[in-house]
């Protein structure tokens, strides 16, 4: 009888995951139509840039956080799993709501500093660069650990719905210094880049969930760097990436 609350239990978080995730990418892609994809677009006013970016981590980080949230779902109740979600997303949600105060901060004080016409492509490549050096790091290695294994950390929170949110929220924190590397890196190719953020995405679910997920973020750290400098010298010929407009101009 528990085997099989159990298994039905971890099936509906499947499904609901699935369902959500699924909803996700399609809102995302419909908010991205007609966005510029290219490093350094516009993020828009903070509004709708939060708006935005709460569906894209739904999108991007529910399916590589679907074993936790099952895991979670066989020690707590249905309402204390959804709590957990949100106290996850909602670490997500600061990290995003302090990169774009960066951002602003950047172009308030070193609009040329951003600028893809001026620096743009250096500055993007050395974005990839330190986001591989990232990849291999004490706190990236910590950090992955902490989201491949969370069981330990996952019976030591508080219960109840203030525990369960304080467990999500502790989890994304987690899962934000797993992957502030390849969300840095994202920032550099097109945060609002459909291409770059599926593949950013496939990354962390293959480092967080597959086996070989150690190996897997050196072999990204690698991968990083040489974009790194591809990006840098020769960002028109690198697959993938939108240029700005006025860059392409350049370059006929």
């Amino acid at each position: 009888m528990v085997g099989g609350l159990s298994s039905r239990r971890g099936g509906i978080v499947v499904a609901a995951v699935a369902v959500v995730t699924v909803v996700a990418w399609v809102v995302t892609v419909e908010q991205m139509r007609g966005m510029d994809a290219g490093p350094g677009a516009d993020l828009g006013s903070f509004g709708w840039f939060i708006g935005v970016w709460v569906t894209m981590m739904v999108a991007m980080m529910l399916p590589s956080t679907l074993p936790v949230i099952f895991l979670v779902a066989r020690l707590r109740r249905g309402l204390e799993v959804c709590l957990f979600v949100v106290g996850y997303v909602l670490a997500w949600t600061v990290y995003g709501i302090a990169a774009y105060g960066v951002y602003r901060g950047l172009r308030a004080t070193a609009p040329s500093f951003v600028a893809w016409d001026d620096r743009g492509p250096w500055v993007a490549g050395a974005a990839l660069a330190t986001a591989g050096v990232y990849q291999l790091t004490p706190l990236k290695t910590s950090c992955l650990s902490r989201c491949r294994s969370p069981l330990r950390f996952l019976m030591g929170a508080d219960s109840g719905a203030v525990g369960a949110v304080r467990a999500g929220v502790g989890h994304g924190l987690f899962c934000v210094g797993c992957c502030a590397g390849l969300m840095l890196a994202l920032f550099a190719l097109g945060v609002m880049s459909l291409v770059w953020m599926a593949l950013v995405a496939v990354a962390i679910l293959v480092e967080k969930t597959l086996p070989g997920g150690s190996q897997t973020a050196v072999a990204l750290a690698a991968v990083l760097v040489v974009l790194g400098f591809w990006v840098a010298v020769r960002p028109g010929s690198v697959p993938g990436l939108t240029e700005p407009h006025s860059m392409r101009m350049m370059h006929r």
